[in-house]
């Protein structure tokens, strides 16, 4: 028994090579998987239900490996749909699908696995003490629960479900990346251990290959070994670029977890087959008392406008520890002046990034302490209860922090350069990470719904 699996692309939308897609097929997979979405990007794809990557781009790769589907007559899994796995994000990429099915005279039974997660649903199971932080969580209540907007990353268990029930194209909310290369081969009674670890390594096209690209990857799974190479036969796969791929959004390279359980690669050896091919054997999948599916919520904390600018003269950037706070400090109480009992220091936020100097890791940067750049680049954000408020506190913000003084000259100064004018960008609204943690639910299914359509 033998289970070819044709992994497309990391993330539909990002791209893919149409002679890798043709060489995929000619390997004959027995499905195609590729996801779509993420939180790499941060909360705002999450809180809005926007996708981060074009319809066009979209749509371009979705209409490739629909055609590739049509020929092979085996099943296409699409998962994290719209970036988020939102509800919202299905709805948009099913409405893609359905104009590609008109336009190639396409017919494929579908189904719409859906993720979003109902408030009342998440404080019953919160009360239950069924909902668990995560390493780091923010704090967790009832009002963060109804102010945000929550997904569940689903198991490969509603996508096999799905299949079952003859799905030919599944288009998946908020799914574990791995889940959608798992699904088939576990349905098939592959080895559990090689199928997820196999899985894990498909999840993001080649970015495992040398040199890692937006391409795609074929993997057969056997008995006790998957074999795995890049599409592209001008790129190549090596023993430590596919065991370093276990540390790729893991704290663990050698315990990655799962909402059935934890693969173990330990044991694991990789061996180069060829100058472009490896083989992997010995990885394990134990399965965890408890099932548990992680949650993913986003919260609105506002509106912001942004301010860049730069500074290249050498007293102001080494007096910038005492200015930035004195300029707060002002900020404060021209706030309270122009806006009174309308605004509290908790309800906005200013916010200095210098860029050359510490931007990056903040109080962690090891050589905070050393000689200052010549050249810093700032980033000001104001961040309020609306727009209009946010832009109103930036025209002071950027105006002061233009003049900002220093002991080393007389009469006032440009301290800061915008290089754009107005130099207030209004950015839009803000969204945070408000949960991250897992439930306990009944079961694997309880928290998706699947809707069988004909497209």
């Amino acid at each position: 028994m033998e289970v070819r699996v044709l992994a497309a692309t990391g993330v539909l939308g990002a791209g893919f090579k149409v002679e890798s897609l043709k060489r995929g097929v000619e390997l004959k997979p027995t499905f195609i998987a590729c996801d779509a979405g993420s939180t790499d990007s941060g909360p705002a794809y999450l809180g809005t239900g926007k996708p981060k990557l074009s319809r066009e781009a979209c749509k371009r790769d979705l209409r490739l490996l629909l055609k590739a589907r049509d020929v092979l007559k085996v099943p296409l899994i699409i998962g994290s749909c719209g970036t988020s796995g939102r509800d919202a994000g299905v709805d948009w990429m099913a409405g893609i699908a359905r104009e590609i099915a008109e336009e190639e005279k396409l017919h494929f039974r579908t189904a719409l696995i859906r993720s979003d997660q109902s408030p009342a649903y998440l404080k019953q199971r919160f009360e239950q003490g069924r909902i668990k932080p995560l390493n780091p969580a923010p704090q967790l209540s009832e009002q963060v629960i109804e102010s945000s907007h929550v997904v569940g990353m689903m198991g490969a268990e509603p996508i096999a479900a799905a299949l079952a029930d003859g799905a030919e194209v599944v288009l998946a909310g908020r799914a574990s990346d791995s889940a959608l290369y798992a699904a088939v081969p576990l349905m098939m009674g592959a080895h559990p251990g090689l199928v997820w670890h196999a899985a894990k390594t498909l999840e993001c096209g080649a970015a495992c290959a040398v040199v890692p690209a937006a391409d795609g990857m074929f993997a057969v799974i056997r008995g006790d070994h998957f074999e795995i190479e890049p599409l592209d036969l001008a790129a190549r796969c090596t023993p430590q670029s596919i065991a370093a791929h276990t540390l790729y959004e893991n704290a663990n390279p050698f315990l990655l977890t799962e909402p059935s359980g934890v693969i173990d690669t330990r044991d694991a050896e990789y061996s180069a087959l060829s100058d472009r091919s490896v083989r992997v054997t010995g990885s394990r999948f134990n399965k965890t008392q408890e099932y548990t599916i992680k949650l993913e919520g986003a919260q609105l904390v506002g509106y912001q406008t942004v301010i860049i600018g730069g500074i290249r003269d050498p007293y102001i950037i080494r007096s910038l520890d005492t200015l930035l706070p004195k300029a707060k400090a002002y900020f404060d109480e021209r706030i309270a002046d122009l806006f009174p009992g309308q605004l509290s220091s908790e309800d906005y936020d200013i916010s200095y990034r210098i860029y050359g100097r510490d931007a990056v890791m903040g109080r962690l940067e090891p050589m905070r302490h050393s000689s200052p750049a010549h050249e810093v680049g700032v980033l000001i954000t104001v961040t309020a209860p609306s727009q209009e408020l946010a832009n109103k506190i930036s025209t002071f913000v950027s105006h002061v922090s233009a003049h900002l003084p220093v002991p080393e000259y007389q009469g006032i100064i440009s301290s800061i350069a915008y290089p754009f004018s107005p130099p207030e960008l209004p950015r839009g609204p803000v969204y945070r990470f408000s949960l991250n943690h897992v439930v306990v639910p009944d079961d694997p299914f309880e928290m998706f719904r699947t809707e069988m359509v004909e497209i």
